[in-house]
């Protein structure tokens, strides 16, 4: 059993001499369901970005000559210099927030066995990839927001007539609504949507700021245009569902070449009956290059999340209100960045100037 790449048996959870006398040897022990729990106490797309980090840091070590556990400053230092000159799967040079994710992986490491590591001179290695990175030209990528315009060539390039433009129509407009994420949408069940005389509130049971899964209840109205109002949308796509016999479940499936959803007898396809969230990337890039959309390849599942929020920004709705229907943590900059995106032409010191 594994936690964030090591063996979970390897966790400092305490110390006999940190307690004192009275305490006793089954003080000290840990159930194997207590451990499974610890090891699944990440989101599982977490756990799986650390295992592989973690590993690639060993790796890099062993081939090195190096100790990975505890590391000393040094050897930090020169793997953050290898990961800064070794050119990813493209043959480009990696992303800053790549690295800053290794860094921020081999001190959680350190953490979780109760050792100090020292940053220092890593730190300082990575500030100035960071900034070598940016004067090569290099900017950081974000996906296009897929607003209004973009979104309704979209639902206009969805096949109605097919299982799967129904489908996909769905994916797009609730997207759009609840600024959702991809991995926040395909998560989503048939029992997350609750019918109100206002449109629907749904469910996003656990995201990436709400790692604690408490659960929060994003309101939709009913668009004043049903061409691409997400609650008729997702009504239609759950009356579909129904017709071949499905009510309960994941709410966005896979679909095959039979128009068969996922899960239910005769579907071909390997995999559970849920869609991935790299399957909402791929219909964004389907949709956006059949829509004829200009530069198409910079739409990508991310863009329902962006368009809806430069959509609510452009309508001059509170940056507050943005926030709490996006799900974006108080701390984050995030939703400023797409107001500022719309202001900075509207609130434009020039404007009327000349």
């Amino acid at each position: 059993m594994h936690w964030n790449g090591f063996p979970v048996t390897e966790l400092e959870l305490a110390g006999e001499d940190d307690y004192s006398p009275a305490t006793r040897p089954a003080d000290f022990q840990v159930s194997p369901e207590a451990l499974e729990m610890i090891a699944r106490s990440d989101a599982e797309n977490t756990r799986t970005a650390y295992g592989q980090d973690w590993k690639r840091f060993e790796h890099w070590c062993e081939s090195e000559g190096r100790t990975p556990l505890p590391a000393t400053p040094q050897t930090f230092a020169e793997y953050v210099k290898h990961l800064a000159n070794t050119p990813t799967e493209r043959g480009t040079l990696p992303k800053p927030a790549t690295i800053d994710r290794a860094m921020g992986t081999i001190g959680r490491r350190h953490n979780d066995a109760g050792m100090k590591l020292d940053r220092r001179a890593a730190a300082k290695v990575y500030k100035t990839y960071k900034r070598d990175w940016a004067h090569a030209g290099n900017a950081k990528s974000q996906a296009k927001p897929a607003i209004v315009a973009a979104i309704r060539a979209m639902v206009n390039a969805c096949d109605l007539a097919t299982p799967t433009g129904i489908r996909d129509r769905a994916i797009v407009l609730i997207g759009f609504a609840i600024m959702g994420r991809r991995s926040e949408v395909t998560a989503l069940n048939v029992s997350d949507i609750t019918e109100h005389e206002n449109g629907m509130i749904v469910l996003i049971r656990m995201s990436k700021t709400d790692q604690d899964a408490k659960g929060v209840k994003v309101p939709i109205r009913y668009a004043d245009d049903p061409t691409l109002c997400p609650v008729v949308a997702v009504q239609t796509w759950l009356a579909a569902m129904e017709r071949r016999g499905v009510k309960d479940g994941p709410l966005f499936r896979r679909i095959d070449r039979n128009g068969r959803l996922g899960g239910t007898p005769g579907a071909a396809g390997r995999g559970g009956a849920r869609m991935s969230p790299q399957s909402v990337h791929d219909i964004i890039q389907r949709l956006a290059h059949a829509s004829g959309l200009e530069n198409a390849e910079e739409y990508k599942g991310h863009s329902l999340r962006a368009g809806g929020a430069t959509a609510a920004a452009a309508n001059r709705a509170p940056v507050s209100a943005i926030s709490d229907i996006g799900r974006w943590s108080k701390k984050s900059t995030t939703v400023h960045e797409y107001v500022r995106a719309v202001d900075m032409w509207e609130d434009h010191p020039l404007k009327g100037v000349l």
